[in-house]
């Protein structure tokens, strides 16, 4: 179950939360409830050179001691509550605020102070939802957000006022959990920097991929497989340099069977890509939806396990687990297509949209 959507513009055009709202409403019969959410990009113009956290609090004690906490890490340039309505179907179980920051000064006397940076705030956001009862983060990135809850997406977004928010990146999702509690910090999308992942399915090689990313310094403590899919995509394309394709790969490898088959020089670089990052493959069935500043990425388990339609109209690109979600917001497309078990489809801002053929 779940369900999965999300809209991007190629040129950057700033489209309303409409959209993706009415997509994630059209997949109702996948949820039950106990989670929606929203990942938007480009929402914070004015504060785009600052980091935005979405912090999540259970009162204000934990609030209060999260504020002393993160005066003496950053900077904070603004904050306030996130706009929330008063709705019914979802009680104010959370204290929801955002602050705009920047990290001290002394990191940008180093050559590589946006690594330095980066790691920094990676650093701080883990601590929060580590050591601070009562508290944890819902997003990092610059320019952008995520709003989530315990409840139906068409619900989340009028509690969060989607509809008031412009963004070339959208996606959604609504929780059928089986295996992990329904929670504010459970739902979906899960975020590190300006990472976020959607997911359907489950990651049954969870315990392997946490170890591994522990090793790194990543801590997972929300409670749910997904969150391990953010942070591999950070380690591997931002700290590592692998490319979105080669990281996506190494994420969903080809089988042996299919390795043996393949000529030289492909034969021994798979073979090499599967060995160094065997501890980062992901098993269990599942379709995903990760999204950066720049792309949005759509990638199946290795035999196509959950379902993932693509669809492209002119200078918009459609994802969701189903046709109906994509046609409700655009009836008329250019090109509609279920990509290929453990291809990525990679859509790029100034770029196009395209299916990388791997397997």
């Amino acid at each position: 179950m779940c369900g999965l959507g999300g809209i991007f513009n190629l040129t950057g055009k700033g489209i309303s939360g409409r959209d993706i709202t009415i997509m994630a409403s059209m997949m109702k019969d996948r949820y039950d409830g106990r989670g929606g959410g929203f990942a938007a990009y480009g929402i914070y113009p004015k504060y785009r050179e600052y980091y935005a956290f979405h912090l999540f609090f259970k009162d204000e004690e934990a609030k209060e001691v999260t504020e002393e906490f993160l005066k003496d890490r950053v900077a904070i340039i603004k904050d306030e509550e996130v706009p929330m309505r008063n709705i019914k179907e979802i009680p104010r179980e959370q204290i929801v605020w955002r602050y705009f920051v920047e990290v001290p000064h002394k990191f940008k006397s180093k050559a590589d102070y946006l690594k330095r940076e980066q790691d920094y705030i990676i650093d701080t956001v883990f601590t929060i939802n580590d050591e601070i009862d009562g508290a944890f983060v819902a997003s990092s990135g610059k320019n952008m957000g995520v709003f989530k809850a315990a409840g139906m997406p068409q619900d989340v977004a009028r509690l969060f006022k989607i509809e008031k928010y412009n963004a070339y990146s959208w996606i959604t999702h609504g929780r059928f959990p089986t295996n992990t509690p329904g929670w504010w910090g459970g739902a979906h999308p899960f975020n590190i920097l300006d990472w976020c992942v959607v997911h359907n399915g489950e990651i049954s090689s969870y315990g392997t991929n946490r170890r591994y990313l522990e090793s790194f310094g990543y801590k997972c403590r929300l409670l749910t497989d997904t969150e391990v899919v953010a942070y591999l995509f950070d380690l591997l394309v931002r700290k590592q340099k692998l490319s979105i394709k080669t990281a996506a790969t190494a994420l969903t490898p080809p089988f042996w069977s299919q390795i043996d088959r393949m000529p030289e020089p492909m034969k021994t670089k798979l073979t090499a890509l599967r060995m160094t990052y065997a501890p980062a493959m992901l098993n269990g069935p599942f379709a995903i939806i990760v999204t950066n500043a720049e792309t949005m990425i759509g990638l199946n388990d290795r035999i196509k396990l959950r379902p993932l339609m693509v669809g492209k109209r002119e200078d918009f690109v459609y994802l969701a687990s189903e046709e109906a979600a994509i046609r409700e917001v655009s009836p008329e497309l250019d090109r509609l297509w279920a990509p290929r078990a453990g291809n990525p489809v990679i859509a790029r801002l100034n770029g196009d949209v395209k299916e990388e053929i791997i397997h």
